[in-house]
């Protein structure tokens, strides 16, 4: 699971429109499992560069205790500082290049890294989901009803092996990065920030009910 698409600042990925994952060890992982340190990178991530007294007034925080976990959030390279921005006074904080991607094999394999992978993941989640329904509640009232023609909402379902599901994640980033790279030259226009929202798995409920079909089969 990764938030944003993870070569979204790698040139020669971006050139192939391939994705390249690189998931956070246990250390990094660990850092980034505490709840203000999600909602920090989840505000960088969706919106944008930030300083400490930004993300403190969002968050409803201390400025002293958003700087505290910035630091550590930078320490493993989540975030990193935005040297274009600010006139020194205070520091400005963005996303690392690429993202943040856990879930690798290192974190998988024990008992420690799926507790700590599951929480990143459901924080994430929830985060999705209330930037959902707030754009569904107040969405056309803010942007008006032709950008609200232009948003699209869509679930689907497929049946799909493996490595057909891992297929069709790497399609959907190399169509994330072609597009990415062909709006870069083209004039700004009036420019909003939108979320895509991308969610792909086997539903678990399926194999409850097969199995629950075979033990009544006489």
């Amino acid at each position: 699971m990764s938030t944003d698409d993870p070569t979204a600042e790698n040139p020669t990925a971006a050139d192939e429109y391939e994705p390249h994952f690189e998931s956070l060890g246990m250390p990094a992982l660990r850092a980034l499992a505490h709840p203000l340190r999600v909602e920090i990178m989840n505000e960088l991530s969706d919106f944008g560069p930030a300083t400490a007294s930004m993300l403190a007034e969002r968050l409803g925080e201390s400025s002293g205790a958003t700087s505290y976990h910035l630091r550590q959030l930078a320490k493993h390279e989540i975030i990193i500082e935005d040297t274009e921005r600010g006139s020194g006074r205070e520091r400005w904080w963005k996303m690392a290049p690429g993202g943040v991607t856990i879930g690798g094999p290192e974190t998988l394999e024990t008992p420690a890294g799926r507790e700590v992978t599951e929480q990143i993941s459901l924080s994430w989640a929830q985060n999705n989901e209330r930037r959902l329904n707030a754009y569904l509640r107040r969405g056309i009232d803010t942007f008006g009803t032709e950008w609200a023609e232009a948003a699209a909402l869509s679930t689907s379902h497929l049946e799909v092996t493996r490595e057909q599901l891992a297929e069709f994640g790497i399609e959907y980033y190399k169509l994330l990065n072609r597009l990415k790279e062909k709006w870069k030259t083209e004039p700004a226009g009036e420019r909003k920030r939108i979320q895509a929202q991308f969610n792909a798995f086997p539903l678990v409920e399926q194999e409850h009910r097969a199995a629950s079909a075979t033990e009544q089969r006489p």
